[in-house]
């Protein structure tokens, strides 16, 4: 945690069970305790992204998903933990330290939700908010054995990105169960006019129906994604969670398209051109009090012109177009959610790196294209690590996906292991 609230959230599980005694009216998430990343605007409560730069600043309104699930009831429990602007796929900060994974503490729970992840392995809290600008909702549900959903581009608003037009980050919820997730995910649903990409998209069911979920579905199979070979054990565990879906009647063909070769290219001159812009100016002031890779990333997105980033912004729309395409030919996408198994703490690697072009390949080129895409859980490594397969949909299929993620817990069952901690 960067912040706890234990105080506040005694008297709000008072109030809950009060409520509750009463007989009134309760929402759809009364009393559930829910933990919210530390980029996440809640008023009265600091707002600090992981930064010494940012530890006076104190947000005079909740962000909008907040908003909407205290309505549903929920309970906030404190602020996560988050590497610093949530730069890359390791929780760590200068200023609130190294969270590990409860399944083996030598080893991360992911980025950059990565406190959300670790607490919900720990049983701390069954939902964490999340967000996602480069996987940093899938990668860390796959690091801990959660279902991750990163939801269709609006369907969940995102306010607080700087650029709501050109925009590739996403809220999203984080759970030990697919049913837990689509509950959250309709708590945070919905239209909001501050997210023009939001404005006229539907209400959520909030409810999964897992029988039948797979019948008649055309999957297709990705066990490599681009240029980048996918660890022989991971392979090995998402293909056989995909032989799951295909006894279910999905029909299943591997593929190879050529459009995911180079995304890293253009998707690191938009994500560093983004901190240089952004960060750049708390850069130049904080100095070396700031992440060592987050400077770096800072330096590379100094150097690209307005030739570069343009180019960029229309390869964008190409790889969309090319998804599409693809999604002619089959109902869901499925991936290695990460393509190696949770790396240790002292990994490195921010978003700028051939590190996380390799390992998080998969993750990235859906964050640009805007499709909805899950991790599940798809089983453990010899050693005791999660591994997730990711599921991608076509644009507004987030009920398809977590149907299919209920399926698969059903069929699994790997959501009932817990750590040995």
């Amino acid at each position: 945690f960067a912040a706890r609230f234990d105080d506040q959230v005694r008297a709000a599980a008072r109030a809950a069970e009060a409520a509750v005694m009463a007989g009134g009216p309760l929402g759809p998430l009364h009393g559930v305790p829910i933990t919210v990343k530390d980029n996440v605007a809640m008023a009265g409560h600091r707002l600090a992204n992981g930064s010494r730069a940012l530890m006076e600043n104190v947000p005079a309104t909740d962000a909008i998903i907040v908003q909407r699930l205290k309505a549903a009831g929920a309970i906030m429990l404190g602020r996560t933990n988050l590497p610093e602007f949530a730069h890359r796929i390791l929780t760590d900060t200068p200023v609130f330290g190294t969270t590990r994974n409860p399944w083996n503490l030598d080893h991360t729970p992911g980025g950059s939700t990565g406190g959300g992840s670790a607490a919900l392995a720990a049983g701390v809290g069954p939902l964490a908010i999340g967000t996602d600008g480069g996987g940093s909702i899938r990668c860390p549900a796959s690091c801990v054995g959660a279902v991750g959903l990163k939801p269709t581009l609006g369907t969940i608003p995102f306010e607080s990105f700087p650029d709501s037009f050109g925009s590739y980050a996403f809220c999203g919820p984080l759970a030990r169960h697919a049913a837990d997730a689509a509950v959250m995910f309709a708590a945070m649903a919905g239209p909001a006019d501050l997210d023009p990409w939001s404005i006229g998209r539907r209400m959520q069911a909030g409810r999964v129906a897992e029988e039948g979920a797979a019948r008649g579905l055309r999957i297709g199979w990705m066990e490599q994604v681009g240029p980048f070979r996918t660890d022989p054990e991971v392979a090995r565990l998402t293909a056989a969670s995909v032989a799951v879906l295909a006894a279910e009647g999905a029909s299943v063909e591997p593929i190879a398209p050529a459009c995911f070769a180079d995304v890293f290219s253009y998707y690191q001159v938009l994500a560093t051109a983004a901190h240089a812009t952004r960060i750049g100016p708390l850069e130049e002031r904080w100095g070396d009090a700031l992440t060592p890779a987050l400077r770096e990333s800072i330096a590379i997105g100094r150097r690209w012109s307005g030739v570069d980033l343009l180019r960029a912004q229309d390869r964008r729309t190409v790889l969309f177009r090319e998804v599409q395409a693809l999604f002619r030919r089959f109902d869901v996408l499925a991936t290695p959610t990460m393509l190696k198994p949770p790396p240790t703490v002292d990994a490195g690697g921010s978003i700028c790196t051939e590190w996380y072009a390799e390992i998080a390949a998969p993750l990235y080129p859906f964050n640009l294209t805007g499709h909805p895409a899950a991790s599940v859980p798809a089983g453990f490594t010899a050693g005791g690590l999660p591994v997730g397969l990711q599921l991608v949909g076509p644009w507004l299929a987030e009920q398809r996906l977590l149907d299919l993620a209920a399926l698969l817990e059903a069929r699994q069952d790997f959501a009932s292991r817990r750590p040995p901690l």
